[in-house]
Parts: C-alpha cells; structure tokens; sequence
C-alpha cells in the first residue's frame, strides 16, 4: 500500500476532524482519481478519504456492516457532500497489517491463491440478513446501459483473456443474460489484492466496499480471478484461486457474463 509522507490541509476538513487530525503524521495513500486517501498516524492509524460528494454514502453504508460482522474496520465519521462542489469524508480505523500487494504474500502466489479463495468462500457464507445495499445486479445493469448509450467502455482491461470483439456484442450479451445473474450473496465489489487486508497471512479486514452488497458470487470470483492475473503478471494460478474456493460454484458462462458487464463499468 503506497504510503507517501505529506501534509494535511486542516483548513479544508470538516470541523469535527481537524483538531483529530492536528499535529499526527499524514501519508497520502491514493490510489484512483476518483478519491484522495490518507494515512492518519493517530489513535492506532486512521484513514481518511475524500471523494466528490456522494460518492461515498454506499462506501460508509458497507463499511459500517462489515464491520458489525468484525470484516472491515470501524467507520468513525461520515459526511456527505450535499452541494454539487463538495466533498464526501469518510473517516475509518485502519485496519493493522497489509494487503495482498505487498511482498511477503505475492512473493508465495500459490498460497495467495489459496487464501483468496478460502476467504472469498467465507465471505460468501455470511449471512446478508440486513445489508444495506439488496440488488447490485440492477445497480450494475443499469450503469451498464448508461454507459454503452454514451459510449463509455473500456475492453482493454481484459484484453488478454477478452472473450468479445466488440463493445457491442459485450453489451448484448450482458442485456440478454443479466437475469441468469442471483442477488442471494453478499459481495465485496472489488475483491482485488489491495482491498484484502493480512498480517502474517491472518485475515485483518476488507477495505473498500463502495461496490458491495448482495448480488451474484461470480462478479467476486471474477475479479479475484483478475487480481492474481494482473499483480502476479500470470494466469498460472487462477484454477488454484477456484479449487481453493470450491470449483463447484464455479460457472464459466456466468463469469463470461461479468466480463461483458464490467466492460462498461
């Protein structure tokens, strides 16, 4: 995780955080253009993300439910941005180790594959009785039709294992198969190497839920399959990731058909 040495504009915080925030050390810890993420070095560690105004609402809603079921780290303060120039704050406890990024776990990729799999299926078993977001199928169909309208896509993304041509067989084969999608599972929505947290290979927490809630297993295996393949710099250990996880669930045409999806999202 990228933790590069800065300074905070207290001015620009919210009233509650800047005497919180006075005097610690502050790491910019950014890693999107979508969010500015710092690095609080202060009551154990504390990280603070800025984003533009309600960007952030499903983010703190997710938070705060992992961590009632001890998956993710407190949320201590949330504002949202109510005008069009301003900003959402997010404010969490960090979470302690590190994630899946850093050396100690990339440089053991069988056993990384392993571990994410073993703890995507445990994920996966949680109860989703109370989620705050019940229908990330329809949330993702609709930006899906949103964007192929305007023409935003991006097939770069998996151009190494891109099963479509085209954007536009990409969107037809998302519009017609959507429904084979379930909405029965709760999700991290970005289950990727920096978003799992370890320390000495035991399971610290979950970290940036804004995608979350209850959809299909197959968008977390997908991505989880992703995630191996793009920081690992190989696709040697995606069966492992699925055999770890339980080949079973596993449905090839429905992890096709996230592809299709994420192309325009």
């Amino acid at each position: 995780m990228k933790r590069i040495p800065t300074a905070l504009d207290l001015s620009a915080l919210p009233g509650e955080l800047r005497t919180l925030c006075e005097n610690a050390p502050v790491f910019d810890s950014s890693c999107s253009k979508e969010a500015q993420v710092w690095l609080v070095q202060k009551e154990g560690g504390l990280y603070l993300k800025k984003a533009a105004g309600g960007s952030l609402a499903r983010e703190a809603k997710m938070d705060a439910f992992f961590a009632e079921k001890g998956l993710g780290p407190q949320v201590l303060f949330y504002r949202e941005g109510k005008e069009k120039e301003s900003s959402d704050w997010l404010l969490t406890k960090a979470a302690g180790g590190e994630d899946c990024t850093h050396a100690l776990y990339v440089n053991d990729p069988k056993r990384l594959a392993e571990t994410m799999g073993t703890l995507l299926r445990s994920l996966h078993e949680q109860d989703g009785c109370g989620c705050p977001c019940l229908d990330v199928r329809t949330d993702c169909l609709e930006t899906v039709r949103t964007n192929y309208e305007s023409g935003r896509f991006d097939m770069t993304l998996f151009r190494e294992r891109c099963t479509f041509a085209t954007p536009q067989e990409a969107f037809a084969y998302a519009v017609r198969n959507a429904s084979a999608l379930e909405k029965n599972t709760l999700l991290h929505g970005d289950y990727c190497l920096p978003n799992i947290m370890l320390e000495n290979w035991d399971f610290r927490a979950f970290i940036d839920l804004g995608n979350g809630g209850l959809g299909d297993r197959h968008a977390d295996l997908f991505w989880g399959a992703w995630t191996l393949n793009f920081n690992l710099h190989t696709d040697a250990y995606r069966d492992r990731f699925f055999d770890a996880y339980g080949r079973d669930k596993v449905e090839e045409e429905k992890l096709r058909l996230i592809e299709a999806m994420e192309i325009f999202l």
